[in-house]
Parts: structure tokens; sequence; C-alpha cells
């Protein structure tokens, strides 16, 4: 791909983790469309020429429609997706609702699924292939004692599962699909939770930036012979015990 003609699409871009992907696309040269339920009041991120910010619940396929068809409207192409948008609940089984399974599914899921269809069928059409990066969870296939999220890593679970799928469906035609799996990342998520806590979650004893997971995603988005691959940002955790 010809970085100075890409545009990516990111979700959940308002903050965190998906406005330093944006930032960091945007460094490389490429045009943008963040989206998020409140992109356009983001504290982080201001429209401009290469950066199109537009509002909208990820889970509706009538928003992904918007988002595609701003993309192309603006830019003119959709040559790589960031899935990032996502909701992460902690709390023992037991407790998790059935709004609680509903959220998770629709923007976890469906969030993915509505907008990668979109993005695949414009990708075909243009002939050259393309990029999809989810945002999965270390705790997927790592569970930690103490961090009850059986519910969230369902939908976690999943998209590790359809990135593999998908890989092979698209290879011929050069459409990757990877993920990154961050352990405990420094997000407003973890804003009212202890450092010293938060560090015992890695064997490295650290916590990663933000702009450390969008690094992993830059790479998997240019790196041209990955696909199905799940990238693992959590300072060893995958490994085992510690």
């Amino acid at each position: 791909m010809k970085r100075e003609t890409n545009t990516v699409i990111v979700t959940g871009a308002s903050q965190g983790i998906g406005a330093a992907v944006v930032r960091a696309f945007l460094a490389r040269g490429y045009n943008v469309v963040g989206t998020a339920r409140n992109a356009t009041k983001s504290k982080e991120l201001s429209a401009s020429d290469r950066l199109a910010l537009i509002d909208g619940d990820i889970g509706q396929l009538e928003t992904a429609q918007k988002v595609a068809e701003l993309a192309l409207k603006k830019f003119g192409s959709i040559d790589a997706v960031v899935a990032n948008a996502g909701i992460f609940l902690v709390k023992p089984f037991t407790e998790y609702t059935a709004e609680d399974f509903r959220a998770l599914v629709a923007t976890n899921l469906s969030g993915f699924i509505y907008l990668a269809q979109l993005a695949v069928k414009q990708m075909q059409a243009q002939k050259r292939g393309g990029s999809i990066v989810s945002i999965s969870a270390a705790l997927a296939d790592n569970p930690i004692a103490g961090v009850p999220a059986s519910v969230p890593m369902i939908t976690k679970g999943g998209l590790n599962a359809v990135i593999e799928s998908l890989a092979l469906e698209y290879a011929k035609e050069h459409i990757r699909f990877n993920a990154v799996a961050p352990g405990v990342v420094d997000t407003p998520l973890h804003a009212d939770d202890s450092n010293d806590v938060l560090k015992t979650l890695s064997p490295m004893g650290t916590i990663s930036t933000v702009e450390e997971i969008a690094s992993a995603v830059v790479y998997l988005t240019e790196a041209r012979q990955i696909t199905g691959e799940v990238l693992r940002v959590d300072g060893g955790a995958h490994i085992g015990k510690w």
C-alpha cells in the first residue's frame, strides 16, 4: 500500500487507545476517519484536512454505513480499519446482566462485523488489498485469578477466532486480518485503579502506554506478510504463571 494515499478508519477514536492510534496514523501520513459516540467532542482530537470525525454507536449498522460513506466521500478509499471500540466489564460471572451481554456483543462483535464487511467490499473493489486490525485482550487466552471478566472475554475470544477464519478467506486478495491483545494499559478505564495493583498483572511489572498499543497496531497494518496473527502486548503475561 502507498502510505501517502492510504485511508484508515478507527473506531472508539475519541480517547485512550483509539485517539493514540489516530495520532499515530496521522503522523505517518495517512488520512483518518475517527468515529465514536462523541468523536466530534473529543478533547484529544480535532478535525482537519486529513482527519474526519463522526459520531455514532458502532454497534449499529447505520453508523458503520455512515462511517464508510464519509471515508469514501472525503478521502476516496478505505485501505485499513482499526476496530478499537470496545466495552470491558469486570464482575463475578453470576452478576452479569442480560443488558451487559447485549451491550458487549453490540459494541465488541457487531461493531467489528458491520464495519469490516463494508471495508472488505470496498477493498475488493479497489483491488489492492488492505488491513483490518481488531483490539482483543490478553485475558481472552490467559485469564488472571482476581480479574473476573468471563463474559467480556466471550466477545474478545470471538474476535481472535474470526480473524483467523477471515485471514484465510481473503488471503488471496491480500486483505489481512490481525489483532492486538493488550494487557493492562494506562487509559481512562483504569483511572480509579491503583497502579501498584495493576503492575502485578504483568510479569514485567509494567503498564503499557496507549502509544505502545498504537505502535503495535501500525506495525500490523503495514506488515504485508502478517495475517491471522494475535499480537500480545502484555508484558509477557501470556507466557505463563509468574
